[in-house]
């Protein structure tokens, strides 16, 4: 056989088995559900994979942020675990979720999560109550109601100027709809939209902030004030108003901006979610506002670093440094266009950008100053507070 055929050859079998050897990674990475290795692989090694779980109002700002931090880290992998919060408190409790870090929507679910976790004292401590591993926040929004502007009209003449709770229990409550207050009779029944306590953060927010007013309090909430009939029953007329409580915030946003006022006169959702939607609305059915309710809440969603047995200390020191790039004054800054308010108070909240929402959006409502902030009650009155509404109002839900 001549020279040049056995090159030829020898050539052939080369490529061959670079193929192959291509072909067999290839599968293999996508067998295991991962990226192929070489992606996985950090300057000196195999990368250190966290997982960080979160709450998805702030996905679009979390997706944004990896990005930049898995360039500057290539030793760390973060895994994006998007995960409703009071889902994920419970997956935690119950074994389901085991993450490196986790940051819920705000901190009522988090101190309950910490007191059903300490029922068992062979688990350990949860989170670290002081020092630099301490939960603290990453980025904050308050909860706001989101009214079509003639109906809103017609609440604060019934409310002394402001959109209150007491004014929508009493248009929920009456039989009469929106005559009851003074709104007109084609506007039918009022329509109030908030999500399922049990399973959405806004609408245990949306209780605890009703059942705050109820009482005149700001503070001191207790599982006592939750047990008594003439409460229960005020809640129970509230909830009148709700068709149906979706598990989903942003479900209300989309729907009052597709269908209008025949779906939701309002809807009590997070500041950023309006701001991100509120502007589709103008023009569509009129004109949809924020207003912010006398007393409001905070979701002030902290990150907390777990210090659970499957986390070892080198994840412990990787989730650290995606915690400090999460409160670094750049990515701090981006929150702004996803509509939060940052956690780092040296970040102002207007600018000279065009398209900062706190500037473009106040025709709308949006405002840099907020009410009063209601304190966070302890684990065991938010724990009361959903099988409290479970009892009165979710058994005839179902």
């Amino acid at each position: 056989m001549k020279p040049k055929v056995f090159i030829i050859l020898g050539f052939l079998v080369a490529v061959g088995a670079v193929l192959f050897i291509t072909s067999s990674n290839k599968d293999k990475a996508q067998q295991g559900g991962e990226t192929a290795p070489s992606s996985r692989q950090g300057p000196s090694g195999p990368a250190t994979e966290i997982t960080f779980l979160y709450s998805t109002e702030k996905k679009e700002w979390v997706e944004s942020a990896v990005v930049g931090f898995q360039q500057e880290n290539p030793s760390i992998r973060v895994k994006l675990v998007g995960k409703g919060s009071l889902d994920a408190a419970q997956s935690i409790l119950d074994g389901k979720e085991k993450p490196t870090v986790w940051s819920p929507a705000d901190s009522a679910v988090l101190r309950m999560l910490e007191s059903e976790w300490s029922t068992d004292p062979q688990r350990g401590q949860l989170f670290a109550t002081s020092g630099d591993d301490a939960p603290q926040p990453l980025v904050i929004t308050p909860l706001v109601f989101v009214v079509w502007e003639d109906r809103a009209e017609v609440l604060q003449k019934a409310s002394g100027g402001v959109v209150s709770w007491k004014a929508i229990h009493k248009a929920v409550a009456s039989d009469q709809g929106w005559p009851a207050i003074g709104g007109k009779p084609e506007w039918g029944f009022v329509k109030l939209g908030h999500t399922d306590p049990t399973r959405s953060n806004s609408g245990l927010q949306a209780m605890l902030l009703a059942t705050l007013e109820f009482y005149g309090k700001r503070t001191g909430l207790s599982v006592g004030d939750l047990l008594k009939p003439e409460y229960q029953t005020w809640v129970k007329e509230l909830e009148k108003g709700v068709t149906r409580f979706e598990t989903s915030t942003g479900t209300f946003m989309t729907d009052m901006v597709r269908f209008g006022p025949s779906k939701y006169d309002m809807a009590v959702v997070y500041e950023n979610l309006a701001i991100s939607q509120i502007g589709n609305a103008q023009g569509r059915w009129g004109n949809l506002k924020v207003y912010y309710p006398a007393l409001t809440l905070w979701s002030d969603h902290p990150a907390a670093l777990l210090q659970a047995d499957w986390v070892t200390p080198e994840q412990q020191d990787a989730a650290r440094k995606w915690l400090a790039y999460l409160h670094s004054r750049p990515v701090q800054e981006r929150a702004l266009a996803f509509g939060f308010r940052p956690a780092d108070p040296s970040v102002p909240l207007k600018t000279q950008d065009a398209a900062n929402p706190f500037t473009r959006l106040a025709p709308q409502g949006i405002q840099v100053d907020v009410p009063p902030v209601a304190e966070v009650p302890e684990g065991s009155v938010v724990r009361n507070l959903l099988t409290m509404w479970s009892r009165v109002v979710g058994s005839a839900q179902r």
